[in-house]
């Protein structure tokens, strides 16, 4: 049994791990940081929001956001200071923009593309006729 006990405890340790380490002491105030931080990409990881990640660098962006939203900023303001200081790369729904109008039509235009490939495909002759040489050869063979 005292050998077990160790192992029942990792999976609270593995939990901890993932927790950011300054929650904030307002449970409101800590529901609005995470929120933000699903929103924000791990410039680590580039596939995750900071909030699931737990590189160094997301978890210096958690401590900001919570320090931000600490001395008063809104949701907005917090926002609004992570994509100024790191570019629209940082969010991981860019605003629209000439800057990243390529970024949002790119899946429209792929579909698109292969409709284009498609119709050409299907319209493409088929194989090609059989020669004269090709026609009479059935024959031959249905004489032998």
């Amino acid at each position: 049994m005292r050998l077990l006990l160790p192992f029942a405890l990792l999976p609270g340790l593995a939990l901890a791990a993932f927790l950011p380490a300054d929650r904030l002491a307002d449970p409101a105030a800590e529901a609005r940081a995470q929120s933000i931080g699903r929103e924000v990409r791990c410039m680590v990881c580039q596939g995750q929001s900071i909030e699931d990640s737990d590189a160094d660098l997301a978890r210096d962006l958690r401590r900001v956001i919570r320090e931000r939203l600490a001395v008063g900023d809104d949701d907005g303001a917090v926002r609004g200071f992570l994509h100024n200081r790191y570019g629209d790369f940082i969010l991981l729904r860019p605003p629209f923009s000439l800057a990243t109008a390529l970024l949002w039509a790119t899946p429209a235009l792929a579909f698109l593309l292969g409709l284009v490939l498609v119709r050409r495909r299907r319209q493409s002759a088929g194989p090609a006729p059989l020669t004269a040489e090709e026609q009479a050869r059935p024959e031959q063979l249905a004489r032998r």
